[in-house]
């Protein structure tokens, strides 16, 4: 059902997913309220188990349950909680473990992208799927699965290069794909 409505609305899946058990799924461009719904959809169509993080002040309620349902944990952004180690941690306790997220950590434009992912797959020994929806295109999907070399500045060129000519639903809202230190 899903798959059909992604054909109804004019989107064409691209790629494939790995056969894989473990993995982090990087979602790029995140410019807009709409990509969640797109990139679920695409959840949905392929039947990804696929877990993902957000903000813990959305974790309530209806839309609380919803957000587990579906896979989401709260997490709240100003505990000093180490959150890679303990995304790490699930990794290494998990058969199975699928961890989705927007390395760009907003819908508005920074000069950077947080750089979590990466230590999460670095230090859980796991690689990395590219994810793409581009809206000019009417595109989403796969791209390269990259296993990180544990050099950020190697591998961001990797990102640079598949993420370049992607555009989201708001182009001018695409994080530059950089790390601060």
């Amino acid at each position: 059902m899903c798959s059909k409505i992604l054909k109804w609305r004019g989107w064409t899946v691209i790629g494939e997913q790995p056969n894989l058990k473990k993995y982090v799924i990087i979602a790029a461009p995140h410019t807009s309220n709409w990509d969640f719904f797109i990139f679920l959809t695409l959840k949905w169509s392929l039947k990804l188990q696929v877990n993902f993080i957000g903000k813990h002040t959305i974790f309530v309620g209806p839309v609380g349950w919803f957000l587990r349902k579906i896979g989401g944990r709260p997490v709240n952004r100003n505990s000093s909680k180490n959150l890679v180690d303990a995304i790490v941690e699930i990794f290494e306790t998990s058969d199975e473990f699928i961890f989705a997220l927007a390395p760009e950590g907003t819908r508005s434009y920074k000069d950077h992208w947080k750089s979590g992912f990466y230590y999460i797959a670095v230090k859980a020994k796991v690689p990395i799927q590219l994810a793409f929806l581009d809206a000019e295109k009417k595109h989403i999907g796969f791209g390269p699965l990259i296993q990180p070399c544990g050099d950020l500045d190697e591998d961001a060129k990797k990102l640079e290069e598949f993420y370049k000519d992607i555009k989201g639903f708001k182009p001018e809202l695409f994080s530059k794909i950089k790390f601060t230190r």
